[in-house]
């Protein structure tokens, strides 16, 4: 899939009209999503995404719903998100769309707008992708966990995660296990934002030291 455009500035880091699908859930950079789209204002956004190559950018709900409803709640939204490339897209019956999606890469936002048809868009700047960093020593039973999870899952029902596996980088194998924690959407969303990858994991070790997941 083509590169999101510049804007008029000729900034590459700059995406000046982003459109925005705010879900109750946090994206991660190399993670996979998968989407029942039927709002006509996501039926668009996809169609034209599908047709123009381009991205859309996922962020997490602070207040609000995914579907709009009657009430006057307002919706916030969280300032980073993730960038979604299109994978596969099937319609599962008239008016109902079936999207499969890869987390690719981080972003910033300002003050996003909500268009007449409900859509949500915003100026963007693109975040640098992690470093590949190796994962320290004193993390390879984190490492190593990650690896048998994986491999029970896949012998369960299948990987949820795309391959190939990078167990080690340390970035990703901190945003796996982000994926697959029980933790608050909060927890998930300021992990994702951290930029330095090897203390996303290090924060992600401690955890699971303090639920008995790993040791050693």
């Amino acid at each position: 899939m083509n590169e999101p455009t510049s804007d008029s500035s000729g900034d590459p880091h700059s995406l000046p009209h982003l459109a925005l699908f705010p879900l109750q859930s946090v994206l991660f950079p190399g993670a996979q999503l998968q989407l029942r789209v039927f709002e006509p204002r996501y039926l668009d956004l996809v169609s034209r995404c599908l047709r123009e190559k381009q991205p859309f950018g996922v962020v997490c709900l602070r207040q609000g719903s995914e579907v709009r409803t009657q009430n006057d709640e307002p919706v916030l939204l969280e300032s980073t998100g993730v960038l979604a490339e299109l994978q596969e897209v099937d319609a599962e019956q008239a008016g109902v769309l079936r999207v499969k999606c890869l987390g690719t890469q981080r972003f910033e936002i300002d003050e996003p707008l909500q268009q007449p048809d409900g859509l949500w868009t915003a100026r963007a700047w693109l975040v640098d992708d992690d470093p590949v960093l190796a994962p320290p020593a004193a993390m390879l039973a984190t490492v190593k966990a990650l690896a048998s999870a994986i491999g029970a899952l896949e012998r369960k029902s299948g990987s949820p995660f795309s391959k190939p596996y990078h167990f080690d980088d340390a970035g990703w194998v901190a945003n796996r296990w982000c994926e697959l924690l029980p933790i608050s959407l909060a927890a998930k969303q300021k992990l994702m934002e951290l930029e330095d990858p090897q203390m996303r994991l290090r924060l992600v070790d401690e955890y699971l030291r303090g639920k008995g997941v790993v040791s050693g």
